[in-house]
C-alpha cells in the first residue's frame, strides 16, 4: 500500500499543475509589460520628459535579465516552494513601492526591483516539464508558454484599461501587486520541493557551470543560437512597426501598434500546437515549419507594407512561426535532464534575448538611415540563418521514441551529472 499509494499523485500532478503554472506565469510575466502603455501618463504624473519615462521600460528589461542570470539558476538546488514565495513576496512589495513612487527615479529603481525578481515565468517553465516528463514535454511547455504570450499581450491592454478607469496609472501598479500576492496562496504549496537532487552545488558553481553546459550539450547550443536568430527577427520587426505605421501614408497613432498586440492572439493560440507537434515529428521540424512561418510573416509585409491587412496578416505569421521556435526549442533543451533543466533554460534565455536586443537596435539604425524594406530584410537575414542551423543541426528524434529505443535497447538514457 505504501508503493503503490503515489502513484496515482504522480500521474495526476502534470496535468493539474500545467494550468496552474500557465495562469501563474501569465500574472508574472505580466509585470514585464504592462507599464509600457503607461509610460505617457507616467511623464505627465511626474513632471518628466517621455524620454526621462522610457527609462522605466529599459530598466524592466534590464532586470529580467539579470533575473534570468542571477536568480533562475536558483531553481537547480533550491526549495522551489520556499523560492517561489520568497520572489512573489518580493515583486508584490516592489510593485506597492511603484505605486507609491513620488518620482521618477524610484519607480525606476523599484521597476528594476520588481522585474529581477519577476523571474518565475522561466523556473516554472522546466518545472513543467520536469513534471510532464518524457513524451509530453513539448505540450506543457506549449501550454505554459502559450500563457506567457497571452499573459505579455493583453497585460498592455489590460493595465491601459486599469488606468483609464482609476484615472492614474499608479492603479495598474496596484492591480498587479495584488494579482501577484494572491500566488503566494496557491502557487507553492502546488510545486514540487525541488527541481533537481539539490544541494550538491554552491551557488557560484551554478553560475560557473553555465557556461560548460553550453559547451558539453549541441542540444544547448542548438536552441540557443536559434533562440536569438528568430528573436533577433522579431524584434527588429516590432522595434520599428510603431514609427512605419505612423509614417505617411499609414499615419496611424500610436494605439495602433497597441492594436497589432491584440490582433495577433490568434496566432499566438495557434502556437500551441507547436508543443504536441514536437513532441511527435522532434525539434527540429517545429523549428524548419516555423522558419518558414516567420519568413513568409516577413515577405507578407514587405510586399505591402502600406496595407493594414497585410500588416496584421505578416504580424500574425512571425508571431506563431517565433513561438512555434520557442517550445521546440525549449523542448529540446529540456530534454538534457532535469538536474540542469534551469540552467539549461537560464542560458537558452539569455542567448535570446541578446539576440531580441540586438535585433532592436539594429531595427531602429536601419529603419532610420534606410526605412521598412532595409529593416524586413535584416529581419529576414536572421530567419535565414536560423534555417542553417537547422540544416545544420542532426534531425532530432522524438523524446517519446528515443526514450523508448533506449529501455528497449537497455541503454541507460545519458545523464548531466557531471555537470551540475
Amino acid at each position: 500500500m505504501v508503493l503503490r499509494s503515489p502513484a496515482p499523485v504522480a500521474a495526476s500532478a502534470p496535468r493539474v499543475n500545467v494550468l496552474l503554472l500557465a495562469v501563474a506565469g501569465a500574472v508574472t510575466v505580466a509585470n514585464i509589460y504592462f507599464p509600457q502603455p503607461l509610460l505617457a501618463a507616467v511623464a505627465r504624473g511626474l513632471d518628466v520628459s517621455e524620454r526621462t519615462a522610457g527609462l522605466i521600460a529599459s530598466a524592466a528589461q534590464i532586470g529580467y535579465a539579470l533575473g534570468i542570470l542571477l536568480l533562475v539558476p536558483l531553481a537547480d538546488s533550491a526549495r522551489l516552494r520556499r523560492l517561489a514565495s520568497v520572489l512573489l513576496a518580493l515583486t508584490s512589495t516592489a510593485l506597492l513601492v511603484a505605486a507609491a513612487a513620488p518620482d521618477v527615479v524610484t519607480l525606476t529603481l523599484a521597476t528594476l526591483a520588481l522585474s529581477t525578481t519577476t523571474v518565475l515565468p522561466q523556473i516554472l517553465t522546466p518545472v513543467a516539464a520536469v513534471l510532464a516528463g518524457p513524451g509530453r514535454q513539448g505540450r506543457v511547455v506549449g501550454l505554459v508558454g502559450l500563457g506567457l504570450t497571452l499573459g505579455s499581450t493583453l497585460s498592455r491592454t489590460v493595465s491601459g484599461a486599469v488606468a483609464d478607469a482609476s484615472g492614474s496609472w499608479r492603479g495598474a501598479y496596484a492591480v498587479a501587486a495584488v494579482a501577484t500576492a494572491a500566488l503566494l496562496l496557491v502557487l507553492p504549496h502546488r510545486l514540487p520541493e525541488r527541481l533537481g537532487p539539490g544541494g550538491g552545488t554552491s551557488y557560484a558553481g551554478l553560475l560557473a557551470g553555465l557556461p560548460r553546459l553550453l559547451a558539453v550539450h549541441r542540444e544547448l547550443r542548438t536552441s540557443a543560437l536559434l533562440g536569438a536568430c528568430v528573436f533577433a527577427a522579431f524584434s527588429v520587426f516590432w522595434s520599428v512597426l510603431a514609427f512605419h505605421l505612423a509614417a505617411p501614408p499609414l499615419g496611424y497613432g500610436p494605439g495602433a501598434a497597441g492594436l497589432f498586440g491584440v490582433l495577433t492572439l490568434p496566432a499566438a493560440l495557434l502556437s500551441a500546437a507547436a508543443g504536441p507537434l514536437a513532441d511527435r515529428y522532434g525539434a527540429s521540424a517545429v523549428n524548419a515549419g516555423g522558419l518558414v512561418c516567420a519568413g513568409l510573416g516577413l515577405a507578407v509585409a514587405g510586399l505591402a507594407p502600406y496595407s493594414p491587412v497585410a500588416l496584421v496578416a505578416g504580424a500574425n505569421l512571425l508571431v506563431v512561426g517565433v513561438s512555434s521556435c520557442q517550445v521546440a526549442n525549449q523542448a529540446r533543451i529540456f530534454g538534457i535532464g532535469r538536474a540542469v533543466a534551469a540552467r539549461v533554460n537560464t542560458v537558452f534565455m539569455l542567448a535570446t534575448f541578446g539576440g531580441g536586443a540586438v535585433g532592436s537596435l539594429a531595427g531602429s539604425w536601419l529603419y532610420s538611415a534606410h526605412g521598412w524594406p532595409a529593416a524586413l530584410l535584416a529581419a529576414g537575414a536572421c530567419v535565414a540563418v536560423g534555417g542553417l542551423v537547422v540544416v545544420s543541426a542532426r534531425p532530432a528524434v522524438p523524446s517519446c521514441v528515443r526514450d523508448a529505443t533506449r529501455e528497449a535497447g537497455g541503454i541507460r538514457p545519458r545523464t548531466p551529472q557531471g555537470e551540475s
